[in-house]
């Protein structure tokens, strides 16, 4: 396997490059992270803020931003990142997946731009994203991944940008156990030597774990997990297990 895949939590919209203290460890992860990953020629973003009827992937070569946001200072709607599209490549994507679609006007998301802007600031490879479906199936999400599988052979780098915790009402709140044992369910259903059937039951049935709507009242920042272990469909390495805005949050590694 030549492409690299990544999960990662991307923390509270613009927050991350606002300066805020409840992002201080997820910021240092990010900004170190290039360095043990190999630079690929290729990125695909699988963003929780990006939902669709069918799977859909961004095409154009120059895509904008969506300051996909509210209520923050101004300077979090200057925020720039010019990465140029992947326009062969989400061509390619769409002809893996059935009944995709191709958008040429819309823009990156803050699930894809906050996050590089932290690990490739040079904006400088092109970038795609690939929507959630609008279903919300896990089952769905997993067969998503297995589509993109033909493409594990370029130097790709896929990023499921969610929030392994994701309860609004919740944030700014002390963290309790009841997120600790869902995401050492996480851990343990993403970092073991299991089969590949035996990984994708246990996480396709996620809802039936403890606490499992505790952290996820919707799923949306959970399934871009989902995506990435079908795509690997091997043990992912715990690359980040620390606090963003005073929850414990999880970032995956396959290579």
């Amino acid at each position: 396997m030549k492409a690299q895949i990544l999960y990662i939590s991307h923390g509270g919209g613009p927050l991350p490059l606002l300066g805020d203290d409840h992002h201080r460890h997820m910021v240092a992860f990010l900004k170190t992270l290039s360095t043990s990953l190999v630079r690929p020629d290729a990125i695909v973003v699988v963003s929780a803020h990006w939902e669709c009827a069918k799977p859909t992937v961004l095409s154009s070569a120059k895509p904008g931003l969506l300051y996909d946001y509210y209520g923050f200072p101004k300077q979090a709607y200057q925020i720039q990142y010019p990465a140029p599209g992947a326009t062969n490549l989400a061509h390619e994507i769409a002809s893996l997946l059935d009944g995709a679609l191709l958008d040429e006007k819309r823009g990156f998301d803050h699930g894809m731009f906050i996050p590089l802007s932290l690990i490739y600031p040079d904006a400088s490879i092109p970038t795609t994203q690939l929507s959630l479906l609008s279903s919300l199936s896990s089952l769905e999400h997993w067969k998503l991944g297995e589509a993109l599988r033909p493409l594990l052979d370029q130097n790709i780098l896929f990023i499921g940008s969610g929030f392994s915790f994701h309860n609004m009402r919740l944030f700014f709140q002390r963290d309790d156990e009841q997120n600790h044992a869902f995401q050492e369910f996480l851990i343990d259903a993403c970092t073991t030597d299991l089969p590949v059937a035996q990984r994708k039951e246990r996480l396709v049935g996620w809802e039936q774990v403890p606490y499992a709507r505790y952290c996820h009242p919707r799923e949306e920042h959970l399934l871009p997990l989902h995506v990435c272990c079908a795509l690997a469909q091997k043990k992912a390495e715990l690359v980040f297990d620390d606090e963003i805005l005073m929850r414990r949050s999880l970032g995956f590694l396959w290579r």
